[in-house]
Formats: structure tokens, C-alpha cells, sequence
């Protein structure tokens, strides 16, 4: 477990995003994460980003200017004093130190406590919650291994954006045949994950679900909010000490 709490002498203002799955192919995300990053998210004291701000990633060594573009405008973010923290996703969990410090982010444990004005909160990407996909479940477990992992960074930089094209294509055509309830979160493992941290609000991203969520666990009631994604429009969870809004931005 990794619990931790962030005050700095900016305004009471934290954002969470996920799922931005930024790729060259998509300007139009891209340009709006920029436009976030420049126009709101410097109000902030933190900014957490819940995973898959990539659509892929196949290493650290990977300086493409697609890539430099992205990880200056974070950088920029906090040297304004912004606080930036990074939990891996599904798609970009080999995303590793050398990035992140290059883009003055922290990279957090798959699952935090984090203590958000006052109020323990569970945070994470929330694939692990899904655990009705069955090969989904396989595969991670896989890939988390440091065998795996080592395997994969030894690959020519080309070999590696090849394999990662061909389990995009791969992850699309078994999504496309998966049931929806199948790719939603298992309801008794968000209650076990509250019950584990002793936190009665957990926030997540992956489903691409953006909702609120009503559940009771420590014998009390509890939340679970999902962040949205941003395949048509920019989506943030914004945290004051006195309220938290959902909201969204259109592309332009």
C-alpha cells in the first residue's frame, strides 16, 4: 500500500484524468490535452493522470518529437509548481523513470491512498478491477513480469512499434467480441479494494465509463467515480476541499 498527501501554496484545486490514449494519429486529442495543460490545469496545485495518456508505449528510448511535444508541455506544467503524479495504464505500463523525470512526473504503485483534503482515496487505472476478463487478466499478468518486460526492452526500437501495432489490432478485434459486462468492473472487487484501504471514495479510469457511482463497503456508503476518455472530447474530474464535478471539453 502507498499512501500519500500533497499540499503546496497553490489554490485547493486538483485535477484526475485518464484514457487520453495520445497518438500521432489523433492531433485532435493532442491538442486539446495541450490546450488543458496550458489554460486549466496550471490553476492547480496536482494533477494526477490514472493511466493510457498513451495509446502505446514501447520504451523510454523512443525520442520521437510526437513524444518530446508531449513530455515538454508536461514539464512546463510543473515548473509552474504544479504537482504531477502518474499511475501506469494498460497501454502504456512500460512507461519508467526516465520519462517520467524528463517530464517532471512521479510515478505512483498501480494502486494509492492518497489523502485528497481530509479524505483517504483509493486511486488507480482500474483494469485490475475487471476481473471477469479473463484473458485480459492472463495477459497482464504476463506483462508485468520482469522477464516479459526485459524481454520486449532488448527488441529493436522498429520491432517494437511493430509488435505494438499488431496488439492494437489485436486488442481491437477482441474488444469487439468481448460483452460489454465482461469489460466493466467486478462490483465485489471495487468493495474489497474500499474495504482493504479503508476509503470510502475510489477513482478510476479504463472502463471509459464516466460516472458516479453509489456502493456501500465498510459498512458504510461509498463512491466510485470513473473518469472519462478523451476519443471525442477532453474529460478531467476537478477536486476543491468543498466539491468534486465531472466535466468535459469539446474538441475543436
Amino acid at each position: 500500500m502507498s499512501e500519500t498527501s500533497h499540499v503546496n501554496n497553490k489554490s485547493a484545486l486538483t485535477y484526475f484524468i485518464a484514457d487520453l490514449h495520445l497518438a500521432q494519429n489523433r492531433p485532435d486529442i493532442t491538442a486539446c490535452f495541450l490546450t488543458f495543460l496550458k489554460n486549466d490545469a496550471p490553476k492547480a496545485q496536482t494533477l494526477y493522470i490514472l493511466g493510457d495518456l498513451f495509446e502505446y508505449w514501447i520504451g523510454d528510448d523512443d525520442n520521437s518529437p510526437f513524444l518530446l511535444e508531449i513530455s515538454q508541455a508536461i514539464k512546463a506544467l510543473s515548473v509552474l509548481g504544479c504537482k504531477i503524479y502518474f499511475i501506469h495504464g494498460n497501454r502504456d505500463f512500460l512507461l519508467g523513470k526516465r520519462f517520467a523525470k524528463q517530464s517532471g512526473m512521479e510515478l505512483l504503485p498501480e494502486v494509492t491512498l492518497i489523502d485528497l483534503y481530509g479524505m483517504p482515496v483509493v486511486i488507480m487505472h482500474g483494469d485490475t478491477l475487471c476481473t471477469r476478463d479473463v484473458g485480459y487478466q492472463a495477459f497482464r499478468k504476463k506483462s508485468r513480469s520482469w522477464w516479459w518486460q526485459a524481454l520486449i526492452k532488448s527488441l529493436p526500437l522498429f520491432v517494437r512499434r511493430k509488435i505494438a501495432n499488431n496488439y492494437r489490432e489485436q486488442s481491437s478485434t477482441a474488444t469487439a467480441m468481448k460483452s460489454q459486462d465482461i469489460m466493466d468492473v467486478t462490483d465485489s472487487e471495487v468493495v474489497h479494494c474500499l474495504e482493504q484501504y479503508q476509503s470510502q471514495l475510489l477513482i478510476h479510469g479504463h472502463t471509459h465509463r464516466p460516472a458516479v457511482h453509489d456502493v456501500k463497503a465498510n459498512n458504510q456508503q461509498a463512491q466510485r467515480i470513473v473518469l472519462g476518455d478523451w476519443y471525442e472530447q477532453g474529460a478531467w474530474l476537478k477536486v476543491t476541499p468543498d466539491s468534486m464535478d465531472l466535466l468535459d471539453s469539446p474538441f475543436e
